[in-house]
């Protein structure tokens, strides 16, 4: 074979050079582009393999420089570390092993930061009084804004099994608002004095349960409380330095550290 090499893996397309193809020799794709195993190829005349594509761009490096070099936010160690099996890059097995225990280390030690917003708005809804006779009507609503941020990602994941929106009569979890592994961004509102069922997903009002609990969360108080029983059922603790005694009593701001 002659350099460049064009790998079709998975559907995506990457050009590298045989000399790096065969930089571990003892590893699958040492013995594919050394003529021990035979590979396949695509219908461009690419060799072929039948793996995942996007996190091969890892093991490609690997085998370019000998060194692992992950994104801080990489979620998907699992499905490397499996593909890294396959290919059997004994190096990068092991550099997988040394980083899922740094990573294990980083975890045990975590912060977690909360500041919370809450405003009144007035909302306006129709109330049907009687066939074909509705009524304009309107009502005071508390808004609520919860700004989260964790080092920990696996926290906001569990904070995430814990907290549920509900909205359109049905329950969905929030981690799918996560905006990145170590933030999330909270808006929900309390129950709206004579505003009928079918108008908060109308208005899209989405209203925040707390589960196994069953409990609706109509105030910051009851927000903290079981934020804080979460928090600290995972081995967190109030940061008696920060933030001001007053904000974590007026419910503005909750700091809390883990040391393990």
């Amino acid at each position: 074979m002659s350099d460049p090499i064009t790998l079709n893996v998975g559907g995506k397309l990457y050009t590298t050079s045989l000399a790096t193809l065969t930089s571990f020799p003892d590893s699958m794709l040492g013995a594919m582009f050394s003529g021990k195993m035979p590979t396949k190829r695509d219908s461009q005349g690419n060799c072929f393999i039948d793996r995942d594509g996007k996190v091969f761009r890892y093991i490609l490096n690997f085998l370019r420089t000998s060194h692992l070099d992950l994104p801080e936010d990489f979620q998907e160690m699992g499905l490397l570390r499996r593909e890294a099996d396959f290919y059997q890059v004994q190096p990068l097995i092991e550099a997988l092993q040394e980083k899922e225990v740094e990573l294990s280390k980083a975890e045990k030690n975590a912060m977690l930061n909360i500041t919370l917003k809450q405003r009144v708005q007035t909302v306006h809804f129709t109330v049907r009084e009687a066939p074909q006779i509705y009524s304009l009507s309107s009502s005071s609503m508390e808004v609520f804004n919860a700004n989260i941020f964790s080092t920990s990602c696996l926290f906001l994941k569990l904070l995430g099994s814990k907290l549920f929106y509900c909205s359109n009569g049905n329950l969905s979890s929030i981690t799918s608002h996560l905006q990145d592994p170590n933030h999330l961004t909270l808006d929900w509102v309390a129950n709206v004095e004579g505003l009928p069922e079918e108008e908060y997903t109308k208005q899209n009002l989405k209203r925040l349960w707390v589960v196994p609990a069953n409990k609706q969360i109509n105030s910051f108080q009851v927000f903290v409380e079981e934020v804080l029983k979460i928090a600290l059922s995972d081995g967190f603790c109030i940061d008696s330095s920060h933030p001001h005694a007053l904000d974590l009593m007026n419910n503005k701001i909750i700091r809390l550290i883990r040391y393990r």
